[in-house]
């Protein structure tokens, strides 16, 4: 069993815990924070390990009424691998005590590249990843552009891709304290960082993203143009992201029409917090025209990268050494679907 510690117990890292705790092949030791609101006094009660990520939290947390195991350097001790959930570039000054405790670490995308020297998608680099000591899953967009991306150059149809992003304005969970009303504001830099950041993956994509931040909070919307290297059929285009993982279609046809309609889908399902692991393509919007295609997917940027991170715990360790099984595994464990209303053969 790989014994998994998470260092911040936030958006992702309770996602990240929960799916954990789901596996057969790994055991959570313990979660690390430095604050003692409401997430981690519900994680004691849920009878999870908390310890405190410095001194000065400790204090505070035993006063809230969390039972504190111990800090970091004792959970470190206790465990395999870390999974760095802390606030952006945090982490960077955390890598030195992993590697000093000599644990494995996985960070996210808010860190950079140059951090671990990997970054992370399973269905592109898993086997790059094996035995790493580090390795970066990288942000929400980015797995979704690698996960869509991938699809078609591993189907031979990909030339090159142009993106436009509308991106949510804020988490939910912070949407009192940060976001925007009533406009739409574009980023400053073309390209946007998604694109290159999706090269740190796949070396030799040619593509291009935009990225505007719009006045909601539900998720983000990808826009893509597509040029291929052939003239192709859209039933092609649509076999190619139907053989890869973490692709599920929905259909405007089906009522789903927007981002809410999708979230409101994923609690009607039950899904555990509304998640949607799945990038949601859109299937009745995909257009195909000669070596052209145009498509629309939505990105649920709290889970979306919850598989991946289990995914890079194993590659990491060495556990499961081959991707296809990997994928298979957790994505059985959590219900990763590749159609939400449609029965298909194989699922």
């Amino acid at each position: 069993m790989i014994k998994v510690a998470i260092n911040g117990y936030g958006v992702i890292g309770k996602r990240v815990a929960d799916a954990v705790c789901l596996q057969d092949d790994m055991v959570l030791s313990g979660l690390a924070d430095v604050v003692s609101d409401y997430r981690l006094q519900i994680a004691a009660r849920r009878g999870l390990p908390v310890y405190a990520a410095t001194a000065q939290a400790e204090g505070p947390m035993r006063a809230a009424g969390i039972p504190v195991e111990g800090g970091l350097a004792e959970l470190l001790a206790r465990s395999n691998v870390v999974v760095d959930c802390t606030p952006k570039q945090v982490a960077a000054v955390n890598k030195g005590l992993y590697d000093s405790s000599g644990v494995k670490s996985v960070f996210h995308g808010g860190e950079s590249h140059a951090l671990t020297g990997h970054s992370f998608v399973a269905q592109a680099n898993f086997a790059s990843a094996l035995g790493r000591s580090s390795t970066r899953v990288v942000s929400c967009n980015t797995t979704s552009i690698v996960r869509t991306l991938g699809a078609l150059k591993t189907a031979g149809l990909l030339r090159r891709a142009r993106g436009t992003l509308i991106r949510r304005a804020s988490d939910p969970w912070e949407a009192h304290a940060d976001g925007i009303v009533n406009t739409v504001v574009p980023e400053k830099a073309i390209p946007s960082h998604q694109g290159p950041d999706a090269r740190t993956v796949i070396p030799d994509l040619d593509v291009v993203t935009i990225a505007v931040k719009a006045a909601h909070n539900s998720s983000h919307l990808h826009t893509w143009w597509i040029e291929m290297t052939r003239s192709a059929t859209r039933d092609e285009v649509l076999a190619a992201f139907r053989a890869a993982p973490r692709i599920a279609f929905v259909r405007s046809s089906d009522g789903i029409v927007a981002l809410n309609s999708t979230v409101e889908m994923m609690a009607d399902l039950g899904r555990p917090r509304g998640d949607m692991w799945e990038v949601a393509l859109w299937e009745d919007v995909l257009a195909v025209d000669g070596e052209q295609a145009y498509y629309t997917y939505q990105v649920f940027n709290q889970a979306i990268v919850i598989p991946e991170t289990i995914d890079a715990i194993r590659a990491l360790t060495g556990i499961e050494p081959d991707a296809a099984r990997s994928i298979a595994k957790t994505d059985a464990s959590l219900g990763v679907q590749r159609d939400f209303l449609r029965k298909l053969d194989d699922q």
